[in-house]
This record gives structure tokens, sequence and C-alpha cells, in this order.
């Protein structure tokens, strides 16, 4: 069963540009490898940012978000590749609920059909 699931990953803001977009695309590649048919991937590259706090003695990061649906086990290997890659500093995966996305946020394959009161029929 597939679910849906969002991915924010904060990546060394030291990165260069072309680096940058390698770790994207090793990212999206992975997702679309364990893609199947229905699934979706949206990656948005947020920017770099100020953080809160110090993480490995860096006061920004360059904000990665991943919006997609699969199979609970390629979040498993998604994490496992970040967490062994240094570039990455930090990363959360949440899972998300259909009738919690906003109407613009629901993928084509996924929404859930209305029923108009035409449709039903009576039961006598």
């Amino acid at each position: 069963m597939n679910r849906l699931y969002e991915t924010m990953y904060i990546i060394r803001p030291d990165v260069a540009e072309p680096d940058l977009e390698m770790v994207i695309n090793k990212y999206q590649a992975l997702l679309q490898e364990n893609q199947q048919e229905g699934d979706y991937i949206i990656v948005q590259n947020r920017g770099k940012r100020r953080m809160e706090y110090k993480i490995n003695k860096h006061r920004e990061g360059i904000y990665v978000q991943m919006n997609y649906s699969g199979a609970p086990t390629i979040v498993a290997n998604l994490e496992k590749m970040m967490r062994l890659d240094e570039m990455v500093l930090r990363f959360l995966t949440l899972s998300r609920d259909l009738s919690d996305l906003a109407d613009n946020e629901k993928p084509p394959s996924l929404e859930v059909p209305t029923i108009e009161q035409n449709d039903i029929a009576e039961v006598a």
C-alpha cells in the first residue's frame, strides 16, 4: 500500500551549485527507481536560510523539500542514505494523510472522488 510522505532535509551551506544539484538529483533518482505506477514526486529547493541554532558549526543551511508517494520501505532506504551523506546536516520525514492535504497539494492520481446526491442509488 502506498502512502504519502514529506521529507525535508538541510544541506551544508558551503556546497557548490553543481554539487548541490548532484545531491538533490541523487535522492530524487532513488525515489524514481522505486516508483510504481501512480506514484508521484515533487522536489522543491527552498534555498539558503538561517537556522535557529548551529548544526555542525553551520549557522545556515540549504533546505530541500520532497513530497512523494510510495511504499514504506522507500523511507528507510532514503533516510539511510541521508544519514551516511556528509553534505546532509539534518532530515525529517513525515507521513501525510490525504485528508490533511490542501486541494492544490493533492496529486491527480490520489484525489478522492466526490459523490453527488444524484449518483447515489435509492434503496427501496
